[in-house]
């Protein structure tokens, strides 16, 4: 067996970087698809708990993930006492689509969507990504625009 050497590198930088696309590759456990960052015990311990719920994932990219986990609990001082990737499971959820409906059915019935909704909104106000989702899409119009011209 192949030993896979993790890619995981601590990141030290807090305050006001919160936004994911900030966080460079290396400290995700998944840096192909840029999943579950292991900036702290807590996301390394959130990570352990969602292993199995990374949808698209080769054995590869699950191996590197479990080597990259190993690193971060040894930095962090996690407990792990898992010893490969195949004790954290590798069966994604079969109704996760079904389940995030549910969730909002039921936002819905306690009268907690719209709240919901406009956290998002202005989070993603703070943060500038509905004005480059507006620029974007303003500049995919004029392309469509000159396209038809």
């Amino acid at each position: 067996m192949e030993t896979v050497r993790p890619t995981w590198e601590p990141h030290e930088q807090h305050g006001d970087l919160t936004m994911r696309s900030e966080l460079p590759d290396t400290v995700f456990a998944f840096p192909r698809q840029r999943k579950e960052p292991l900036t702290d015990a807590q996301h390394v311990r959130n990570t352990i708990a969602r292993f199995d719920q990374v949808l698209d994932a080769s054995d590869e990219d699950r191996s590197l993930a479990f080597a990259n986990i190993e690193k971060a609990a040894r930095h962090y001082d996690v407990d792990l006492s898992e010893t490969n990737w195949h004790e954290l499971g590798v069966h994604p959820q079969q109704h996760r689509e079904q389940s995030a409906a549910k969730a909002v059915e039921t936002k819905r019935e306690r009268n907690e969507l719209e709240e919901a909704a406009a956290k998002a909104v202005e989070t993603k106000r703070e943060h500038g990504v509905l004005k480059r989702a507006a620029a974007k899409a303003t500049a995919t119009k004029q392309r469509e625009h000159k396209d038809r011209d």
